[in-house]
């Protein structure tokens, strides 16, 4: 998921040097929600993650 929110990044940061702003903010809002789920996602499996103990 970390690689789809670096790719949408990515195509955010090209689409605004060629001068796409709907197309940019787009992108980053996508990158932006994905990383958030990201996020949330990684917390949740260090909290619930095995221990060997």
């Amino acid at each position: 998921m970390l690689r789809w929110t670096v790719t949408f990044v990515i195509l955010a940061i090209i689409a605004a040097i060629f001068g796409f702003g709907g197309i940019a903010a787009g992108a980053a809002s996508i990158a932006k929600i994905l990383f958030f789920i990201f996020l949330i996602l990684f917390v949740i499996s260090l909290f619930t993650g095995r221990s060997k103990v």
